[in-house]
């Protein structure tokens, strides 16, 4: 079982990665002009989406990699590289809600791209959840908890997209941008310690460092 330090660290790897609020002036730009049911249903349909593609990366992405001989120490560090590359930019470049607001080309996309992907389902998270449910060392009950954890922050994830217009008359753009760079902060903590972490499974450097 879980320990409640544990919960909470989970909790917050995965509010960066996922990132709920960044996704808000996502949602709000690929569902304007539409009725309050349609954005509902929008809203549904990317968390749906976005829930089963996390999962399967819980179930089976580890099954992969060993498959093709990958240890998970190397897949540790070469996802925390790519989180920390995925960080930097939030915190130096285009602000996530610009980037993804800029990349969208007709409503036909709105539901699956690109708010359930990459925006919640982002490559940060699916590599986030297979380092959280190492089947080596975490247990069925931990997996499944982890599983719960990700639920719940894809629940605040829906909420906050239904409550998207009044959130957003409150923060506005700028706020949203602020909040993206922040989470790229602490993502990028998230990601040396992920590196670090890889690197200590493979005996690179001591356990206590």
């Amino acid at each position: 079982m879980l320990t409640q330090a544990q919960i909470l660290q989970e909790f917050i790897t995965l509010w960066v990665v996922i990132d709920p609020i960044g996704t808000l002036p996502v949602f709000l730009a690929v569902t304007v002009g539409l009725s309050a049911a349609a954005r509902r249903e929008v809203a549904l349909k990317a968390i749906a989406t976005a829930f089963g593609v996390l999962l399967f990366f819980i179930l089976v992405g580890q099954i992969v990699l060993e498959a093709l001989g990958l240890s998970l120490g190397a897949f540790q560090i070469a996802g925390g590289l790519v989180l920390l590359l995925f960080s930097l930019q939030m915190i130096f470049g285009e602000a996530k809600p610009e980037a993804e607001i800029n990349s969208i080309t007709s409503n036909s996309q709105r539901a699956i791209f690109p708010v359930a992907i990459p925006s919640i389902a982002s490559p940060g998270a699916m590599l986030a959840v297979v380092i959280l449910t190492d089947n080596d060392q975490v247990a069925v009950a931990h997996q499944v908890m982890t599983a719960g954890i990700m639920a719940v922050v894809l629940g605040f994830a829906l909420v906050m997209m239904l409550l998207a217009n009044p959130i957003y008359k409150v923060i506005g753009l700028a706020g949203a941008s602020i909040i993206s760079r922040v989470m790229g902060m602490i993502l990028a903590a998230v990601a040396v310690d992920a590196m670090l972490s890889g690197l200590d499974r493979l005996g690179v450097i001591g356990a206590n460092l």
